[in-house]
């Protein structure tokens, strides 16, 4: 059973940067990819980036040019580098990562980013 654990979530002003990180309990390129989903309250849970096992990568439009998505293969470990937070980046964030057909999740990181 893999298992992604996520950290570096917290509270920051308008404008600030964190970073999160996922760790894989098994060989990151084993995924067919990784990447970040957020869940708002009251929203639905969207994609807001993807790096392929192969190193492409997607970002979504709402954060592209502010959030770096990257991974570190010798740690097996991914990262979603958050600049120029929003308010309306608050959210809970999930590392999730599919596999033969079956999706794995973490238990996500909160971000609160305040006005």
């Amino acid at each position: 059973q893999e298992q992604l654990v996520e950290s570096g979530g917290g509270a920051v002003q308008a404008g600030g940067s964190l970073r999160l990180s996922c760790a894989t309990s098994g060989n990151i390129l084993s995924f067919d990819a990784t990447g970040w989903y957020r869940q708002a309250p009251g929203k639905e849970r969207e994609l807001v980036a993807v790096i392929h096992s192969g190193g492409s990568t997607y970002v979504a439009d709402s954060v592209k040019g502010r959030f770096t998505i990257s991974r570190d293969d010798a740690k097996n470990t991914l990262y979603l580098q958050m600049n120029s937070l929003k308010p309306e980046d608050t959210a809970m964030y999930y590392c999730a990562a599919p596999k033969g057909g079956t999706g794995y999740w973490g238990r996500g990181t909160q971000v609160t980013v305040s006005s």
